[in-house]
Protein backbone atom coordinates (compact mmCIF):
# COMPACT_ATOMS: atom_id res chain seq x y z
CA UNK A 1 0.00 0.00 0.00
CA UNK A 2 2.85 2.49 1.00
CA UNK A 3 4.68 2.13 -2.46
CA UNK A 4 1.64 2.66 -4.44
CA UNK A 5 0.54 5.71 -2.50
CA UNK A 6 4.26 7.29 -3.02
CA UNK A 7 3.81 6.33 -6.68
CA UNK A 8 0.33 7.55 -6.66
CA UNK A 9 1.94 10.40 -5.21
CA UNK A 10 4.79 11.22 -7.59
CA UNK A 11 2.19 10.95 -10.58
CA UNK A 12 -0.22 13.75 -9.89
CA UNK A 13 -0.46 17.32 -9.05
CA UNK A 14 2.22 17.99 -6.46
CA UNK A 15 1.00 18.48 -2.78
CA UNK A 16 0.81 21.56 -1.59
CA UNK A 17 2.96 20.87 1.65
CA UNK A 18 5.11 18.59 2.80
CA UNK A 19 4.59 14.76 2.79
CA UNK A 20 6.33 12.18 4.53
CA UNK A 21 5.96 8.39 3.59
CA UNK A 22 7.56 6.34 6.27
CA UNK A 23 7.82 2.87 6.97
CA UNK A 24 8.41 1.50 10.51
CA UNK A 25 9.97 -1.40 12.17
CA UNK A 26 9.56 -3.04 15.19
CA UNK A 27 5.88 -2.25 15.69
CA UNK A 28 5.19 -6.01 16.90
CA UNK A 29 5.69 -7.80 20.06
CA UNK A 30 8.58 -7.87 21.99
CA UNK A 31 8.90 -3.74 20.83
CA UNK A 32 5.37 -3.10 20.73
CA UNK A 33 4.83 0.23 23.18
CA UNK A 34 8.22 0.71 24.11
CA UNK A 35 10.89 3.11 23.34
CA UNK A 36 12.36 1.15 20.63
CA UNK A 37 9.55 1.17 18.40
CA UNK A 38 10.14 2.53 14.86
CA UNK A 39 7.28 5.30 15.17
CA UNK A 40 8.23 6.31 18.68
CA UNK A 41 11.78 6.74 17.94
CA UNK A 42 10.01 8.98 14.69
CA UNK A 43 7.55 10.55 16.38
CA UNK A 44 9.87 11.40 19.43
CA UNK A 45 12.47 12.54 17.10
CA UNK A 46 10.31 15.34 14.89
CA UNK A 47 8.53 16.61 18.98
CA UNK A 48 11.87 16.76 20.11
CA UNK A 49 13.02 19.19 16.61
CA UNK A 50 9.71 21.02 16.71
CA UNK A 51 8.51 19.50 13.56
CA UNK A 52 4.77 20.68 12.90
CA UNK A 53 3.10 17.66 11.69
CA UNK A 54 -0.66 18.45 10.54
CA UNK A 55 -1.16 14.51 10.56
CA UNK A 56 -0.40 10.90 10.72
CA UNK A 57 -2.31 7.74 8.78
CA UNK A 58 -0.81 4.68 10.03
CA UNK A 59 -1.86 1.91 7.01
CA UNK A 60 -2.47 -0.97 9.49
CA UNK A 61 -3.53 -4.33 7.16
CA UNK A 62 -5.98 -2.50 4.53
CA UNK A 63 -5.97 -6.37 2.39
CA UNK A 64 -8.61 -8.27 4.30
CA UNK A 65 -12.23 -8.50 3.20
CA UNK A 66 -14.76 -10.89 3.75
CA UNK A 67 -18.90 -10.48 2.09
CA UNK A 68 -20.22 -12.85 4.58
CA UNK A 69 -22.31 -12.31 6.75
CA UNK A 70 -21.19 -12.61 10.66
CA UNK A 71 -17.62 -11.91 9.07
CA UNK A 72 -16.74 -9.03 11.10
CA UNK A 73 -16.71 -8.77 15.14
CA UNK A 74 -16.32 -5.73 16.96
CA UNK A 75 -14.43 -4.83 19.87
CA UNK A 76 -17.17 -3.73 22.00
CA UNK A 77 -21.22 -4.66 22.10
CA UNK A 78 -22.19 -1.17 21.42
CA UNK A 79 -20.56 -0.90 18.60
CA UNK A 80 -22.71 -3.53 16.75
CA UNK A 81 -25.56 -0.75 16.53
CA UNK A 82 -23.75 1.76 14.21
CA UNK A 83 -20.79 -0.87 12.48
CA UNK A 84 -21.65 -3.40 10.24
CA UNK A 85 -21.49 -7.45 11.19
CA UNK A 86 -19.78 -8.11 7.42
CA UNK A 87 -16.35 -7.53 6.86
CA UNK A 88 -16.14 -5.72 3.85
CA UNK A 89 -15.07 -2.13 4.50
CA UNK A 90 -12.26 0.23 5.74
CA UNK A 91 -12.26 1.78 8.52
CA UNK A 92 -10.40 4.95 9.54
CA UNK A 93 -9.59 4.81 13.71
CA UNK A 94 -8.71 8.01 15.81
CA UNK A 95 -9.12 9.45 19.54
CA UNK A 96 -11.40 11.36 21.51
CA UNK A 97 -11.01 14.94 19.97
CA UNK A 98 -10.00 14.73 17.00
CA UNK A 99 -13.38 13.53 15.22
CA UNK A 100 -12.53 15.73 12.78
CA UNK A 101 -9.53 14.66 11.24
CA UNK A 102 -11.21 11.44 10.82
CA UNK A 103 -14.38 12.60 9.08
CA UNK A 104 -11.71 14.28 6.90
CA UNK A 105 -10.16 11.40 5.83
CA UNK A 106 -12.86 9.38 5.84
CA UNK A 107 -15.33 11.72 3.51
CA UNK A 108 -11.88 11.98 0.74
CA UNK A 109 -11.70 8.19 1.07
CA UNK A 110 -15.58 8.26 0.03
CA UNK A 111 -14.96 10.62 -2.47
CA UNK A 112 -12.09 8.61 -4.42
CA UNK A 113 -13.65 5.06 -4.32
CA UNK A 114 -17.00 3.07 -3.71
CA UNK A 115 -15.59 1.05 -0.74
CA UNK A 116 -17.56 1.56 2.16
CA UNK A 117 -15.77 3.94 4.70
CA UNK A 118 -16.51 3.91 8.32
CA UNK A 119 -15.05 6.29 10.81
CA UNK A 120 -14.46 5.95 14.95
CA UNK A 121 -13.14 8.17 17.09
CA UNK A 122 -12.96 6.46 20.75
CA UNK A 123 -11.02 6.01 23.99
CA UNK A 124 -7.71 3.99 23.91
CA UNK A 125 -9.12 1.81 26.82
CA UNK A 126 -11.02 -0.30 23.70
CA UNK A 127 -8.75 -2.86 22.48
CA UNK A 128 -7.54 -2.28 18.89
CA UNK A 129 -7.97 1.58 18.78
CA UNK A 130 -4.54 1.96 19.61
CA UNK A 131 -2.88 -0.92 18.10
CA UNK A 132 -0.10 0.27 15.76
CA UNK A 133 2.20 3.23 14.53
CA UNK A 134 -0.47 5.97 15.34
CA UNK A 135 -0.05 5.71 18.84
CA UNK A 136 3.39 7.19 18.96
CA UNK A 137 2.37 10.23 17.42
CA UNK A 138 -0.31 10.14 19.62
CA UNK A 139 1.67 10.42 22.78
CA UNK A 140 3.50 13.13 21.29
CA UNK A 141 0.86 15.31 21.10
CA UNK A 142 0.41 14.94 17.18
CA UNK A 143 -3.06 14.20 15.16
CA UNK A 144 -3.01 11.19 13.55
CA UNK A 145 -5.65 7.73 12.46
CA UNK A 146 -5.16 4.83 11.54
CA UNK A 147 -7.05 3.05 8.45
CA UNK A 148 -7.49 -0.75 8.98
CA UNK A 149 -8.94 -3.72 7.28
CA UNK A 150 -9.89 -4.01 11.53
CA UNK A 151 -7.06 -6.77 11.17
CA UNK A 152 -8.08 -9.40 14.02
CA UNK A 153 -11.32 -8.53 14.74
CA UNK A 154 -12.14 -9.91 10.97
CA UNK A 155 -9.45 -11.71 9.56
CA UNK A 156 -8.81 -15.50 11.63
CA UNK A 157 -5.23 -15.60 9.96
CA UNK A 158 -4.20 -12.75 11.42
CA UNK A 159 -0.34 -13.69 12.32
CA UNK A 160 -0.79 -17.11 11.52
CA UNK A 161 1.21 -18.81 9.53
CA UNK A 162 -2.13 -19.21 7.11
CA UNK A 163 -2.41 -15.09 6.51
CA UNK A 164 -0.96 -15.43 2.67
CA UNK A 165 -0.95 -13.18 0.43
CA UNK A 166 -3.34 -15.40 -1.81
CA UNK A 167 -6.22 -14.49 0.95
CA UNK A 168 -5.87 -10.68 0.32
CA UNK A 169 -8.41 -9.04 -2.02
CA UNK A 170 -6.27 -6.55 -3.63
CA UNK A 171 -8.91 -4.86 -5.71
CA UNK A 172 -10.96 -3.74 -2.40
CA UNK A 173 -7.03 -2.75 -1.28
CA UNK A 174 -6.20 -0.80 -4.18
CA UNK A 175 -9.27 1.24 -3.12
CA UNK A 176 -8.19 1.71 0.04
CA UNK A 177 -5.02 3.15 -1.37
CA UNK A 178 -6.91 5.62 -3.75
CA UNK A 179 -8.97 6.86 -0.99
CA UNK A 180 -5.79 7.59 1.09
CA UNK A 181 -4.28 9.11 -1.45
CA UNK A 182 -6.85 11.53 -1.61
CA UNK A 183 -7.01 12.10 2.30
CA UNK A 184 -3.50 12.95 2.00
CA UNK A 185 -3.86 15.95 -0.89
CA UNK A 186 -7.05 17.20 1.11
CA UNK A 187 -4.97 17.32 3.97
CA UNK A 188 -1.74 18.63 2.40
CA UNK A 189 -3.96 22.10 0.62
Amino acid sequence: GLLELARLLGTGRTPATRVDLVAFTLEEPPYYDTEWMGSHVHAAALRREGVAVRAMIALEMIGYFSDAPGSQRLPHLLLRVVYPSTGNFVAVIGRLGEAQLARRVKRAMQDATDLDVYSMNAPAWIPGIDFSDHRSYWAQGYPAVMVTDTAFYRNDRYHTPRDTPDTLDYRRMADVVRGVHRAVLTLAR
